[in-house]
C-alpha cells in the first residue's frame, strides 16, 4: 500500500493524490485530493460508491484489470531483448551507483512494433552495486519511429522517459518516481500523447492475499 501523486493523461492534467493498494487482482485505487485540495463531500461519496461496487463485484474488477497484467508479463518478455537490442558503453561511478549509458544496437533485427520503438531509445542506467538492481533509467528516442510510412504509427524524436526505483523500507524494489513525455500518432493520424508523472511514497506492506474487499476497506482507515 502506498500514496501517489500523479499528473497525467488519466487525471485529465490534474494533480491527482491517492491511496492505491496493489492486490493479487489488480490494483485499487482511491482518490483522496485533486490539486492539494480535498475532495468535495460529493465526489467522497462517489468514490465511497465505486470502491463498494468493487469490493462487491471482485471478478469483473479483476478482468478489467487483466489488461494491466497483460501489459506487465509483456513488459517482463521485452526485458529479455535489452540485453541485444543496446551496447552498453563508459561505465562509470557516480553517487555510490554505477552509471551505464546504452544506444540501440545496429545489427539487432527488429520483428515488432514494440521492438522498433524500443531499439530506437538512448540514455542511461542507473545500477545499485550491493544488489545490482536498476535504480534509475532514462532514455529518448533518437528518431522518428514510424510504421507503414507514417500511416498506421508514428512515435515522434525525443519523446522521453526516465523511472526511479528503490527499496523504500520494504524488501521488494519498487517504482518510486516515473515521468514520460511520449507523442505521436498511431492508426490512421490518431492522436497519441503519453504525458503521466507520477510519485509513490509511504509504502507499507500487506499480506500477499489480500482481497479486494479487504483492500477496499483498508482504504478507508
Amino acid at each position: 500500500m502506498y500514496l501517489s501523486q500523479e499528473r497525467s493523461d488519466r487525471t485529465g492534467g490534474h494533480l491527482w493524490t491517492e491511496k492505491v493498494v496493489e492486490t493479487s487482482a489488480g490494483i485499487v485505487r482511491r482518490l483522496v485530493a485533486e490539486d492539494g485540495k480535498p475532495l468535495s463531500p460529493d465526489r467522497v461519496e462517489r468514490e465511497r460508491t465505486r470502491l463498494a461496487a468493487i469490493a462487491n463485484d471482485p471478478e469483473t474488477f479483476a478482468r478489467r484489470s487483466q489488461s494491466r497484467k497483460d501489459d506487465e508479463d509483456h513488459a517482463r518478455q521485452m526485458e529479455f531483448l535489452v540485453g541485444r537490442a543496446f551496447n552498453f558503453s563508459d561505465t562509470r561511478q557516480e553517487d555510490g551507483y554505477l552509471r551505464i549509458d546504452f544506444a540501440p544496437n545496429p545489427d539487432f533485427k527488429t520483428w515488432s512494433f514494440e521492438e522498433r520503438v524500443m531499439h530506437g531509445i538512448a540514455g542511461t542506467l542507473l545500477i545499485d552495486p550491493r544488489t545490482m538492481r536498476l535504480h534509475h533509467m532514462e532514455g529518448r528516442l533518437t528518431q522518428d519511429i514510424s510504421i507503414g510510412f507514417g500511416i498506421l504509427a508514428k512515435f515522434r524524436a525525443g519523446s522521453n522517459f526516465e523511472a526511479t526505483r528503490d527499496q523504500p523500507g520494504i524488501a521488494e524494489w519498487k517504482t518510486t518516481e516515473y515521468d514520460t513525455n511520449f507523442s505521436g500518432r498511431i492508426l490512421f493520424f490518431k492522436s497519441l500523447m503519453w504525458n503521466a508523472h507520477a510519485v509513490h511514497s509511504g509504502f507499507v506492506r500487506v499480506p500477499n492475499d489480500i482481497s479486494v474487499a479487504q483492500a477496499v476497506a483498508m482504504m478507508e482507515r
